[in-house]
């Protein structure tokens, strides 16, 4: 997506479209997750517009393949990175990773069923070896606290905002992103 205009309609599409094609997974759509998810963020981190941007189109992969539960996370970091920068790309990419690793370190805890069945298909626990990698990531924890609002971000009728609203934020990250971006060329 190159433009704020773009990434917009994509988010509004996310209106009446679930992470399980057959509306079999979370009980709500990708639209009111991702601004459930944005808000939780915004209300932990008012600082720190780039995680919020995270936790708003960590799912848009789900409307870009749908389906594939596997590689969301990819196709949704790969989407938004030129446009909001390789920070918000991380966050997003590792989100998954993020699951796998409180799945290992935290087995008591408890996911969404959707989450759960899908935790098998994203390569399930991790192992020890990859714990450790995980950790040293310098993007994790963000990367956990974005996971813990995606984990949060699914209530039934919880009124998170409007779209909108992020549009500001979203302009602001990716004049950033292109400024960022001509001062390297």
């Amino acid at each position: 997506m190159d433009t704020v205009d773009e990434l917009m309609a994509a988010l509004h599409a996310c209106r009446g479209a679930w992470d399980a094609p057959d509306r079999s997974g979370d009980p709500v759509d990708l639209h009111d997750h991702a601004l459930q998810t944005a808000a939780l963020l915004r209300r932990a981190r008012p600082s720190d517009k780039e995680l919020q941007l995270a936790g708003l189109v960590h799912d848009i992969g789900h409307l870009l393949r749908p389906g594939d539960d596997a590689h969301h996370a990819e196709v949704a970091a790969d989407a938004v990175r030129g446009l909001l920068g390789a920070r918000v790309a991380a966050l997003v990419r590792l989100h998954v990773p993020a699951k796998r690793y409180l799945a290992a370190v935290e087995p008591a805890r408890g996911l969404s069923p959707q989450s759960a069945l899908t935790l098998g298909v994203q390569g399930g626990p991790m192992t020890r070896e990859e714990v450790a990698d995980f950790e040293a990531d310098p993007h994790a924890e963000d990367a956990i606290e974005l996971r813990q609002a995606d984990d949060a971000g699914k209530v039934v009728g919880l009124d998170a905002g409007v779209m909108e609203d992020w549009r500001e934020v979203l302009d602001l990250v990716a004049a950033t992103t292109a400024g960022e971006r001509q001062a390297r060329v």
